[in-house]
């Protein structure tokens, strides 16, 4: 059997539980994210951990990305008997606004040890690129007489 001895924890845990309550198809709880440039790609990193592949659904439509996902209990079946279940369940969701500079159609995703990685291309209209300057001090010049 485990024990605690923090008191307070369990109130913590209950409150988070009542406010925001196990997320659900209609109304997901966000998951935490990172995003940040890398390069020439959009780089954006969810926390999903003990969420399995086959639980994760991706979707892009008109710029809008969607990931949602669903934690399910580890442990179930006759003779278990949950002592402590702290670890949020349900389904979470976030999505992303993407501008016209990414290359939605090029997205890459990794999953590995929790981590949802969507590696997103910057569009080869958005790169900076160089400007040739003519010069036309050198050119013969018109003398209309």
């Amino acid at each position: 059997m485990l024990m605690r001895t923090d008191p307070f924890r369990e109130l913590d845990r209950l409150a988070q539980q009542f406010f925001t309550g196990p997320g659900t198809w209609s109304r997901p709880t966000p998951m935490p994210m990172d995003a940040y440039r890398a390069g020439d790609e959009f780089v954006v990193e969810f926390d999903l951990p003990g969420v399995t592949v086959d639980a994760i659904d991706l979707d892009v439509e008109r710029n809008v990305l969607t990931v949602k996902a669903e934690r399910r209990p580890s442990r179930t079946g006759e003779g278990i008997e949950m002592q402590v279940s702290e670890r949020p369940l349900g389904v979470f969701s976030r999505q992303l606004f993407l501008g016209d500079t990414l290359d939605v159609n090029h997205i890459k995703a990794d999953y590995q040890s929790g981590v949802l990685t969507l590696r997103i291309p910057i569009a080869e209209k958005a790169k900076p690129r160089k400007i040739a300057i003519g010069n036309t001090d050198n050119e013969p010049k018109q003398i209309n007489a």
